[in-house]
Order: C-alpha cells, then sequence, then structure tokens
C-alpha cells in the first residue's frame, strides 16, 4: 500500500510538533524554576518535574530517530499517558488556565492509531513509505 505524499506530509508535521513539544516542555520542567514551582503547587515533589522532563526529552528524541518502531510505539504511549496525567491532575486542581491536555492526548492518540493503519503492512509500525 503506498501512502500519498499529503499524508507524509501531514505525517511529519505531526510528529515535528509532537516533538517539539515534548522535548520543549521536558526541558521546562528540567531547567525551569517556575516549572517546578507549578509541580510543587499541584503537590508533587520538585523532583518529579525533572525525571518527567527528561523522560519527555527523550520520547521527543525517539520519534524522530530512524527505524526503531517498538521504541516510537512506547514513546507516544507514554505521551498519551503524561498528557492524560496532566489532564486529569489539572481537573482535579480545578486549574482551567491550562490548555486541554485532556483532548490534546486524544488526538495525539487518534493519529497514532490512524498512522498505524495507513503503513504498509501491520506488522510494520514504520514511518510511511515513499516508494
Amino acid at each position: 500500500m503506498r501512502v500519498s505524499r499529503t499524508n507524509h506530509v501531514a505525517f511529519w508535521i505531526c510528529t515535528a510538533l509532537v516533538a517539539f513539544f515534548m522535548i520543549s516542555g521536558g526541558l521546562a520542567n528540567v531547567f525551569l524554576q517556575a516549572s517546578i514551582a507549578g509541580f510543587i503547587k499541584l503537590g508533587y515533589p520538585a523532583y518529579f518535574a525533572r525525571i518527567l522532563g527528561v523522560w519527555k526529552v527523550l520520547g521527543g528524541i525517539a520519534i524522530l530517530a530512524p527505524r526503531f518502531p517498538r521504541l516510537k510505539e512506547w514513546a507516544y504511549a507514554g505521551m498519551t499517558f503524561e498528557l492524560t496525567g496532566a489532564a486529569i491532575t489539572d481537573a482535579v486542581a480545578g486549574d482551567v488556565s491550562q490548555p486541554p491536555r485532556f483532548a490534546t492526548s486524544l488526538v495525539s492518540a487518534r493519529w497514532r492509531r490512524s498512522h498505524v493503519s495507513c503503513t504498509a503492512s501491520s506488522a510494520s509500525l514504520a514511518e510511511p513509505n515513499m516508494r
């Protein structure tokens, strides 16, 4: 099965945006005191922000790396868990000033599902083939 050029471009735009937001957010969690203070305000220990930040950066890098389909699958799963947890934390804390992270996680999960169904082989979770 061939993937159209439009789908290929959309795939890479979505991948780049998700990677950018994960990597930049992860770096903020590691280095910015304001981000760490936000975690403390929500009741999490300060070290949790740094641990989560490192994993977000690694996940963002993983989805950009060529090959390694299983690693990418786990990176997307981790991102979905992180975004869902963030949405639940914000809802419980009553913080409505944050963007709707739950919707972002649903879009990310839906996009991943549609990407898998568009690949040439259901056994391969690699990027779309452009032969």
